[in-house]
């Protein structure tokens, strides 16, 4: 009965476990409400950041119903908003390059939430920047004789990629493959997610040239756009872009729309950390957030 002191003491434990559970959902993610309040129209009503912020916005006590708070339950947020608003508290106003106490705790933030071990700095080297402007690369020659009309596997990535063209000259590091014959399904990948990085700003690289380019050759890199959540795993391929262009780094055209980097400006701002896979486990290609 509702009268009940049974039912009165029921009530009574789970309005304060409710007020309890919107204490604590608020202290832990109070930057992602935040940031969802600023942006609600750029997600789903029926996520659980809407259902709150449409509730009450701002407001630490956030459901006013046991009604809301059961159907939030049935459909999590986007897994990358709490990425992006890490991110957001540890990145500078502006791009530039990073200090080594944001590079770590960038780290951390990327290792965390994409399970695989990310950081600036590997076996003692690192680029001039971890956090620049990525411009579009054209596609590579991925072997002697690979042209535009060879280069895709069918007709919707030919339709899409094509009108980028192939650069004149070859990457860094030469072919992929030296032949159509030995040319493999990584080779495959590993030009289809490339980057362009300075390796030539190094401080020491002309001192230690081949030591560098072994490192730098197909080294995997972790890029991730911080405005959206994006993520690839991409390999270095070649060098540049030059510094008067004002970028940073370049990502063949797979990797940019992809990314979103494609919005008409040319460039955008990217995070680029290495990977850690010695044993070469980490496919390349998109990687979406594991928590």
């Amino acid at each position: 009965m509702p009268n009940s002191s049974s039912y009165k003491h029921l009530v009574k434990k789970w309005s304060a476990r409710e007020k309890e559970l919107k204490q604590n959902l608020w202290k832990k993610h109070k930057d992602s409400f935040e940031f969802l309040e600023k942006h609600s129209k750029q997600f789903a009503i029926g996520s659980l950041g809407s259902l709150i912020l449409l509730t009450a916005a701002g407001a630490p006590l956030l459901f006013n119903n046991r009604k809301v708070l059961i159907a939030s339950e049935t459909k999590a947020p986007d897994k990358s908003l709490f990425l992006i608003t890490d991110l957001r508290s540890i990145l500078p106003e502006q791009v530039a390059p990073l200090t080594p106490e944001q590079e770590q705790k960038i780290g951390e933030v990327l290792t965390k939430n994409f399970g695989i071990k990310a950081s600036a700095e590997l076996d003692g080297k690192r680029l001039n920047r971890s956090y620049g402007l990525i411009g579009k690369e054209q596609h590579l020659a991925r072997y002697p004789g690979d042209t535009m009309a060879s280069h895709f596997d069918n007709n919707e990535e030919a339709s899409r990629y094509a009108p980028d063209g192939m650069a004149p000259g070859l990457g860094a590091f030469g072919y992929f493959a030296p032949s159509y014959h030995q040319f493999t399904q990584k080779d495959v990948q590993r030009e289809k997610y490339y980057l362009a990085v300075q390796t030539f700003m190094v401080p020491d690289y002309v001192a230690r040239v081949a030591e560098y380019r072994d490192f730098f050759k197909f080294r995997k890199m972790l890029v991730v756009n911080p405005q959206n959540g994006k993520a690839v795993v991409a390999v270095i391929a070649d060098s540049g872009p030059a510094v008067w262009t004002g970028k940073h780094l370049g990502g063949s055209p797979e990797v940019m729309n992809y990314l979103e980097r494609v919005d008409g400006a040319g460039r955008g701002p990217v995070l680029y950390f290495f990977i850690e896979d010695p044993t070469d486990k980490i496919p390349l290609g998109p990687i979406n957030v594991i928590q």
